[in-house]
């Protein structure tokens, strides 16, 4: 199949050359002026892998859109709205199958990407997301994991297991957009939590966080109207690993340079993820402990420390209650 990534950070770029390992010509688009289109461009390269010469790289979307059966779409989830309305004046846009490579929910509206790309392209338009744990860093050592496709139409989520499904990644049928969606975003905010208390030497606390965090999720995701067991599957809980204990993490690792006062200079998601489920938790009315005492810290800049601590050794309540 012609496969095209729109997007050339890290996440795009591998998924360029995964394409292409599974025998599939790949086309990588990037914008204009973009450092890591140029980078690549020039080098072929970057700090995670070498791209061969059989993918080709782009600044044209309408060539981009042209050219792939499939188009996947991994740029930042803020980004997502303003492309779209970009890609409505692309030829032949509404013709083909997207896949959503991003983990994250809008945060001005809390709404699911899958929802924004739709309501700005078309309702019907073919779309799928790709969710669960795994780092490029382990991917192009060849250490394989387990990763979920999901949609709202059967024929689209079979497509596109049956176009990436190899060795190195094995693929889930996800049936639940809802807690698909709202289960990846949400694990940036777990992460940005774990970090916190790794750079507060409160890891112990961990996993706490761990059995709070999907139960805080679950309960949400059932208000919403998906099914709250999917938050324990590869979207959500199964991405726990990759994000909470991975010196890969970017939400892990800005929660830690956080509490430190050390600059991050890389994307954390989980950070605009907790303007959204503020939106979330108020028009759901579902109480979200770990997400507001997060969005107290960072939007307030309440003590982190204290914060913490006070969600974590509040007064006895029942386990799962």
């Amino acid at each position: 199949m012609n496969i095209s990534v729109l997007g050339c950070g890290r996440w795009g770029t591998f998924l360029a050359w995964y394409a292409d390992q599974m025998g599939h010509r790949s086309l990588l688009w990037g914008r204009e002026g973009s450092g890591n289109y140029d980078n690549l461009e020039k080098n072929r390269k970057n700090e995670y892998l070498e791209i061969p010469d059989t993918i080709g790289l782009t600044h044209s979307l309408t060539e981009a859109v042209s050219f792939g059966d499939i188009i996947i779409i991994s740029i930042s989830a803020q980004e997502l709205r303003s492309f779209a309305k970009q890609l409505k004046s692309v030829p032949k846009a509404r013709e083909k199958i997207y896949i959503l490579c991003m983990k994250g929910l809008e945060a001005v509206s809390g709404k699911r990407l899958s929802q924004v790309f739709q309501e700005e392209l078309e309702p019907s338009i073919a779309v799928a997301v790709w969710v669960g744990p795994g780092h490029v860093q382990d991917f192009v050592k060849g250490i394989p994991n387990c990763m979920v496709i999901s949609s709202e139409d059967i024929e689209v989520t079979k497509t596109v297991i049956h176009a990436f499904t190899g060795d190195l990644i094995r693929f889930y049928y996800g049936q639940d957009m809802i807690g698909n969606e709202i289960g990846a975003a949400t694990k940036n905010v777990i992460g940005i939590a774990a970090g916190m208390l790794d750079g507060l030497q409160y890891s112990s606390l961990k996993g706490a966080l761990m059995a709070r965090g999907a139960r805080e999720i679950s309960r949400l995701v059932k208000t919403m109207g998906g099914n709250n067991i999917t938050v324990y599957g590869l979207s959500h809980l199964g991405d726990y690993e990759a994000t909470l204990f991975s010196p890969y993490s970017h939400n892990r690792k800005f929660g830690e340079d956080y509490v430190q006062n050390q600059k991050f200079n890389k994307l954390a998601e989980g950070v605009a993820t907790l303007e959204a489920l503020q939106q979330l938790s108020k028009q759901y009315n579902v109480e979200l402990p770990i997400s507001n005492a997060l969005y107290q810290v960072l939007f307030h800049k309440q003590d982190v420390s204290k914060t913490l601590l006070d969600l974590f050794l509040r007064p006895l309540k029942y386990e799962f209650e």
